[in-house]
């Protein structure tokens, strides 16, 4: 589903007109610049929806007939649940759980390098927010890259300093990154919602 459909959906639901809500749609799936199939789909998590799209674009809309619309609902309600047939909205974890890779590689280094670039607290909290909400560490490949660093922080946060080397790349996350089944427009469950649908 595109952006201009999502798009409908909130003016079916909320009133108002396509272009209220097209920007937020079309950067909940601005990732597909990154990834060609449905592992793009980082932002379709609640992690997504408050750690960057509610910063980036505020809490609420007004939309074309005067109405306060929530943010957080139009992700969740107009865009994630359609993508996943409105079986479930998977977690951080969900996409975590399928990144496959070595514990010993020097990929460890690079993020501590990135890291280590960044004195802002407010931008350090969210490059290590997917680290508090998975307890992995391969979770901090989603914010420690050249694509996070340097398409999302800026819009969120002023980015100290000039611009400086990423030794990561979306290329490498998505690399390591199983298709999972439950990616494919919700054909599966994810590890997340396995027993909350018919007593499973």
């Amino acid at each position: 589903m595109d952006a201009m459909k999502h798009a409908q959906i909130s003016v079916k639901r909320c009133g108002g007109r396509i272009e209220d809500y097209f920007p937020i749609h079309q950067f909940l799936d601005s990732t597909k610049e990154l990834c060609s199939d449905n592992r793009h789909r980082l932002l379709h998590t609640l992690w997504g929806v408050r750690r960057v799209v509610i910063p980036i674009f505020g809490s609420s809309i007004t939309n074309s007939d005067g109405k306060t619309v929530s943010v957080k609902e139009i992700c969740e309600f107009d865009h994630i649940l359609p993508d996943y047939q409105n079986r479930f909205i998977p977690t951080l974890s969900d996409f975590v759980n399928a990144i496959e890779i070595d514990d010993q590689v020097d990929w460890q280094a690079k993020l501590d390098a990135i890291h280590q670039q960044f004195g802002d607290k407010r931008i350090n909290n969210l490059l290590l927010s997917p680290l508090a909400l998975t307890g992995q560490l391969k979770s901090l490949l989603v914010t420690h890259n050249s694509w996070f660093m340097y398409e999302i922080v800026p819009q969120i946060a002023d980015l100290p300093g000039g611009l400086k080397t990423i030794d990561i790349s979306p290329d490498f996350l998505f690399g390591h990154m199983k298709f999972e089944l439950w990616m494919d427009n919700g054909a599966a469950l994810p590890p997340s919602a396995k027993g909350l649908h018919h007593g499973a």
